[in-house]
This record gives C-alpha cells, structure tokens and sequence, in this order.
C-alpha cells in the first residue's frame, strides 16, 4: 500500500514538544486509516547551537507507524537525494514542519525537487520568530514559495501568515495529545513530590528562554497581594537561558523558600505529577504565537494565567478557563490572587472539564484532511 502522508520533521529519537505533536498528529492519522510514515534527522541542530543538555529521548518507544532518519538539516549536499527517494515513495502528501527560519534551505530546496502530483503542506509553528533576525523574512518566503498549502496551530500563526503569504490557509488549533499519563489527586501528585498540602501551588511549565517572561512571574511573587500570601511557585523546565539571573533574582526577592527550581526536562509521567498538584499554571511570556502548555493543562484540568497575546488568550477568555492579564508583573500577581479563589478555581476547572473535548486530534485531523484535499 502506497504511503498517504509523509511528515518531515522531528520524531523520536529527537524528544521535546514539537516531536510529541508528530507522533500525536502520525497516530491520529493511521486512527483514521491513512498510511504514514515520519522521516526525521540524522542531525538536526550542530552541538554549538543547542542550548540544552541533550536533544534525545533516552527512553525506548514504540509507534504505530515507520520512523526514519534520513534528514541532515545543515548539510545542502543529501537534499536533492531525500527529494529523489520522496518521488519514488510517490507520497500523496508531504508534510514540512516548519518552526524556523534555519529550516527554509532544506525544505524549500527538498519541495522544490518534488513531482507536480505531491502535494506539499507546510504545518508552521511560528512564522515571526521570538528573537527575529534581519534574514528571517527572505528565508520564510522561500520556503513558502515552494510550496501548495499552509496549516497552524494557532489564530495567530494563521494571521501572520495570511498577512505575509498569497497560499491556501487552514487556521487549525493545538490539540490535546489523547495518550497523555492518566490524572491522579491533587493530594498523591504532592505526595509524589513532596509538597505541602496547604499552601496553593503555582506551576511554571517548559523549556526556560527570555521570551517566556520567567522573571515577570518571579517579581509577581513579590508583589504584597502574592508577598503577603502562602503561594508558593514551582518552575519545572530546563533553562536555555542561564540560570543565576533568575536564582539572584529570587534571592533579592527573598522567596528562596517559596520557589522550588527543577531546572530539567521531565516525562510526560513527571510532568503530569506537577499538572495535577498544582492551582494555577502561569504563561507569563512576553511574546507567543501558541504554547504546548496549554493542551497540557486542559487535559490536567489546570487553570491558568496568560498574557495578553493572540496566541494565547484565545482558548482561555472563549472558554473561561482561567485570566488573561497584562504583561507585567503587578497584572500576573492580581491574576494570580483572583484564580486561587474558591469561586474563581471552580469555575475553571468546570469549563475545563466540559471544553476539552473540543480540542481533539481526531478533529484536527478531519479538517486538516478536507483541507488538504480540495
């Protein structure tokens, strides 16, 4: 049987969000009987440039559908190779995942080489990039010009794009991955990681940069609504930036013993532990077209705080699940306090429970095919 779907992009061995969406979006696939397959990298970013401690996923898994590595993201002279193998495979579709500039080369060069009858779909996570550089607009439209048809996850991708781009546009939305550990009490997921029971828990989630507004959240903490309160915040994610700024912050602020730093990347099955012993999962970022955290904490049915940006607020304020504030420290602390109310978290978590089956893979999928075949 031919292959339907072709998805170039990260997968394992590769781990972080954007590999967890392909093998979500790959698995819904062969649920709605279209044959895939995910070719990945054999090198992705060189050593240099990676600012984690590891871009692999140690533990060993399994998926329904074939994984290769075949990709050098960095080294032009394999690309027309990969091009020549896609056209004997003749895949129906090809799917480019697109997050950054740094990949317009490769994959405007791979499209470009491929037969007429393939069509070829971007799904782009960012098209402005958080720390834009001046080459980013002429890398984008190269890459955008080789190929038939765009796809989001998010209202505002979609609005950079449509702005930018003269292509077929599907808006789409992040979904909830359906395979996610399943929710345990509030009280064992404190138990597990040793955290009190009495004083309400605020979770910071992810991958640590700049643009995340880590250090509006921190001086949020020292604010006299949230000074004065038994909040405390746990910050969970490896930090790409360096981390002394943020721990001499939290010393200036003294809130040594109310923040708790796990500066590593977790599993899905630590990661839910944290969901569910937390109130309130803060978003404090300072720019964003989406965030992986969110689907993340509909699925825990977590509340949360998010700034006022287009690629967040979207979700929270249509289906009341939590605040939208101000980018700055003394709206996220007013956000926060108002959250932890009784009222206010249970109201949340009721909108929570009710909207989340909106935000399905199998419903992005059957759009995105219908897309994808007009």
């Amino acid at each position: 049987m031919p292959v339907d779907c072709l998805i170039l992009g990260p997968a394992y061995p590769y781990r972080g969000g954007i590999a967890d969406t392909n093998h979500a979006f790959a698995t819904e696939l062969v649920n709605q009987n279209i044959k895939v397959e995910i070719w990945t990298f054999t090198a992705l970013y060189p050593d240099f440039l990676f600012p984690g401690t590891s871009q692999f996923d140690a533990n060993k898994q399994s998926f329904p559908f074939p994984i290769h590595r075949k990709i050098y993201a960095y080294n032009p002279f394999g690309w027309s190779a990969i091009a020549k193998e896609i056209n004997t495979l003749k895949p129906k579709r090809v799917v480019f995942r697109y997050w950054t500039p740094l990949l317009a080369l490769a994959w405007g060069t791979i499209a470009k080489k491929l037969k007429p009858e393939i069509n070829t779909i971007a799904l782009i996570d960012n098209w402005k990039a958080h720390e834009p550089k001046p080459w980013d607009r002429s890398l984008n439209h190269y890459f955008s010009s080789k190929i038939n048809q765009i796809t989001t996850l998010s209202e505002a991708v979609y609005t950079e794009i449509i702005a930018d781009v003269n292509l077929p546009v599907n808006k789409g939305f992040h979904p909830i991955n359906q395979d996610l550990p399943k929710a345990i009490s509030k009280s064992e997921a404190r138990k597990k990681l040793g955290l009190s029971n009495e004083n309400p828990l605020v979770l910071f989630f992810g991958l640590v940069r700049q643009y995340k507004g880590l250090d509006l959240l921190i001086d949020a903490f020292a604010q006299d609504s949230l000074l004065n309160s038994t909040a405390e915040l746990v910050i969970v994610g490896e930090f790409y930036d360096k981390i002394e700024p943020y721990r001499k912050q939290i010393k200036a602020h003294d809130l040594d013993s109310r923040i708790r730093v796990v500066n590593e990347f977790v599993s899905f099955e630590v990661a839910r532990d944290y969901f569910c012993a937390t109130d309130i999962v803060v978003q404090p970022y300072k720019t964003a077209t989406q965030s992986g955290v969110t689907p993340l904490a509909y699925h825990y049915e977590a509340p949360l705080v998010v700034t006022d940006l287009a690629g967040l607020r979207t979700p929270i304020q249509s289906d009341e699940t939590g605040r939208v504030c101000e980018k700055n420290a003394v709206s996220v602390a007013q956000a926060i306090e108002e959250l932890l109310s009784i009222e206010a978290q249970a109201l949340a978590k009721a909108n929570l429970k009710k909207t989340k089956k909106n935000y399905s893979w199998k419903a992005f999928v059957k759009q995105w095919l219908s897309f994808t075949t007009e």
